[in-house]
């Protein structure tokens, strides 16, 4: 069960530096069991001690991440972790937006500027587009958060990358799981869940179902989604990991984004339950089924040589309907309703050597990525208030292949201080095949992009209580295939974009000040090139971008995690944020220098203290603040501050080797209103999308051992 708790806040700027020097003294003071202990991560691609990687990483557990929660989102951990900001976990049409360091506000759906990898499996494309409808919350075992620019492991990752782990199977208890809750809005979601050993075989096996109808009306969802992870020892120094996992969602619709003031064509948020007229009225909304396959293979010989190959396989249908098309009078073909078919497949390698060079030990990594996305893209006409599908406005086929080489070296250059340097060269053409001829031309073509992202780092250290670093690197960011779209013509691609680059500079300290508490601090410069910004829309109704001069982020992110007394648990965290355009004039000469970049808070913090009684009785509090966040390039409007608290409670007991848990929460406590997603330069104005009041859920797990 959980022993780990997390508490965050907002304040002023020195407010994370008291709460660290008030935590180191209450843990000094602290007694029996460990809080803590020292957690090994794979965040630099290697096995190493969270506390000794010379760069911001954040770590949630399983406990974090299933006990107790409703499950709808993968913000319902991550946001103890500073840095990250979240949005839109109620509108599963548009995806969960998440932002690391400001990079991915920018999303209009999806996950953008952020790696997503899933037992080592990308969920993220070539193109950089990432998406979480087929992540299993219910059998993740650990989430690991790298902030800031990965690009010299990663490749195209601006502001970060998430590595989620499934759960193994116990090796000495197999067990059977079956959880079920239900709640407000006709929330219902079931669970069944097994997994153990068997001779050199660990498994485990996850399917779940999920309805709601959502808050807002036009807002339902529906998904199954089967997740597998099965490991086999092949000896004791190699295995190999088969991992299936299929998501069948036929509905998730989209409620869209209200107007500050409403008008006779749209609704504002003073009715913040309503969904948007033209949302209604062309049925916007979304279907996905997908089936991905995936291969690990894992070798050591000795302690000095480790490889690692993998391969995948990843197949995807999705439709969808956006609320725009056909009025009525003369017939423009518009993109309104989508129908892709994708396949994605890739693989890769990695070799680690370790050794002693001259009385220093030091460890060389090298690998290769390799990605080919393939799209098959046909638009149609979504016709007002009807199910008729209307002409054809845009057919295509959107290839990506992408391949980057990497490597990295770790060199202790004494017993506290430890050099890494790393290097990646990465390659992204995108080819387009225009098969829609309406307008008498073929928009076809393609586009290489090619980048070498460099980064050192330096790490002193004191055992586990200080830990100080510093690192250097850079990232870059292509546009998507869909960002790619020709501002001109519905088909073909727009010539004219860049890649996004970025310079990162940071200092940090980090470690355990004893095991029951631990603390970080990070302090960061990023300079940005020609980020990528929503510019429009062109003919065929599809968003289309453009390059902002330069961007200008400094920020601080804070936490602390203690137990100041057996059975309560307490986590702070806090994140500033000052981010601007630093040169940024667009196409009609309006200059947003000195303006913040949209989508951000800039202050923002989470608090979470949880108390367990040996009785098996447990209680956790938590409360969000967040600054207002601008909705527009111009600074024009934004959604307000808010704190928002939510409680679980639950009672977990054993009967022979059958554990029950009963739990309940209450999402909003308070029963505030607030915006809980800005839609950021949405041509209309139609910017925010109101989060839910006060609303409850309960369940009940039974797990047989």
């Amino acid at each position: 069960m959980l022993r780990r708790i997390t508490l965050n806040v907002s304040g002023l700027l020195p407010v994370p530096l008291a709460l660290l020097l008030a935590g180191a003294a209450v843990s000094a003071q602290a007694q029996d069991a460990d809080l803590l202990r020292d957690i090994t991560v794979q965040a630099t691609r290697v096995d190493k001690s969270l506390y000794k990687v010379p760069a911001s990483v954040g770590y949630v557990d399983a406990d974090d991440i299933q006990f107790g929660r409703q499950q709808l989102g993968l913000d319902e951990s991550l946001v103890k972790i500073p840095g990250l900001f979240m949005q839109n976990r109620y509108n599963f049409a548009q995806d969960l937006r998440i932002s690391i360091r400001g990079f991915g506000s920018r999303s209009s759906f999806g996950i953008r500027g952020i790696k997503l990898y899933v037992d080592g499996i990308p969920a993220t494309l070539p193109d950089g587009q990432g998406g979480v409808d087929s992540i299993d919350i219910g059998s993740l075992d650990r989430i690991e958060v790298v902030r800031g620019p990965a690009s010299s492991l990663y490749g195209t990752a601006s502001g970060g990358v998430i590595n989620m782990y499934t759960e193994d199977g116990p090796e000495d208890q197999p067990f059977i799981e079956a959880r079920t809750s239900f709640g407000s809005y006709k929330f219902r979601k079931h669970q069944l869940k097994a997994g153990g050993q068997a001779d050199r075989l660990n498994y485990l096996v996850n399917l779940s179902r999920l309805e709601l109808d959502g808050y807002r009306d036009h807002s339902k969802t529906e998904n199954v989604l089967l997740n597998t992870k099965f490991r086999y020892d092949i000896d004791p120094s190699s295995d190999v990991t088969l991992t299936l996992n299929a998501v069948d969602s036929p509905e998730a619709d989209d409620p869209g984004g209200l107007r500050r003031t409403g008008n006779a064509f749209n609704v504002d948020i003073s009715t913040p339950s309503a969904a948007q007229r033209n949302n209604l009225r062309f049925d916007a909304g979304e279907s996905v089924k997908q089936q991905q396959l995936g291969l690990l293979y894992n070798k050591s010989i000795g302690d000095r040589h480790q490889f690692t190959l993998r391969n995948y396989y990843v197949f995807r249908d999705f439709d969808a309907k956006l609320p725009f098309g056909y009025f009525g009078g003369p017939l423009v073909p518009s993109g309104g309703i989508i129908d892709l078919q994708r396949f994605f497949v890739g693989g890769g390698g990695q070799y680690s050597y370790t050794d002693v060079l001259s009385g220093m030990k030091n460890r060389f990594t090298v690998g290769l990525d390799i990605d080919n996305q393939m799209d098959e893209r046909v638009n149609f006409t979504n016709i007002i208030d009807s199910n008729v599908i209307g002409p054809k406005s845009l057919d295509q086929d959107e290839d990506v292949f992408s391949w980057g080489l990497f490597m990295q070296n770790e060199l202790a250059l004494s017993d506290s201080l430890e050099l890494t340097l790393g290097a990646r060269y990465d390659e992204v053409e995108f080819d387009f095949s225009d098969h829609h001829f309406v307008d008498g031309s073929d928009d076809s073509g393609n586009i290489t992009f090619s980048e070498i992202s460099p980064r050192v780092g330096l790490m002193w250290s004191l055992g586990n209580a200080l830990n100080v670093y510093g690192n250097l690197g850079t990232s870059f960011e292509t546009p998507s295939s869909r960002e790619f779209a020709n501002p001109t013509a519905a088909g073909g691609f727009n010539p004219d974009l860049k890649a996004q680059t970025a310079v990162n500079y940071e200092l940090g300290i980090k470690g355990a000040l004893s095991p029951r508490s631990d603390y970080e601090l990070a302090l960061f410069r990023i300079e940005t090139d020609n980020e990528l910004i929503l510019a429009g829309q062109n003919p065929g109704g599809s968003d289309f971008y453009t390059n902002a001069g330069e961007t200008l982020r400094h920020g601080l992110e804070a936490s602390v995690n203690l137990q100041p007394m057996p059975g309560v648990n307490l986590s702070l965290a806090y994140t500033y944020s000052d981010f601007e355009f630093s040169r940024f004039t667009d196409a009609g000469g309006t200059s947003f220098k000195d303006n913040r970049i949209p989508g951000i808070p800039e202050h923002a913090a989470f608090a979470e203290l949880a108390y367990y009684a040996p009785s098996g009785f447990y209680a956790i509090w938590d409360t969000q603040y967040v600054d207002k966040v601008f909705v527009d390039n111009a600074n024009s409007d934004s959604a307000s501050s808010y704190a928002v608290s939510n409680l679980r409670l639950g009672y977990s007991r054993y009967y022979g080797d059958t554990e029950v848990t009963t739990f309940l929460g209450i999402n909003n406590i308070f029963d505030k209103q607030y915006i809980g997603s800005v839609r950021v330069n949405e041509a209309n104005s139609r910017y925010f999308e109101p989060a839910p009041e006060r609303n409850l859920f309960a369940g009940i797990a039974v797990q047989f051992n």
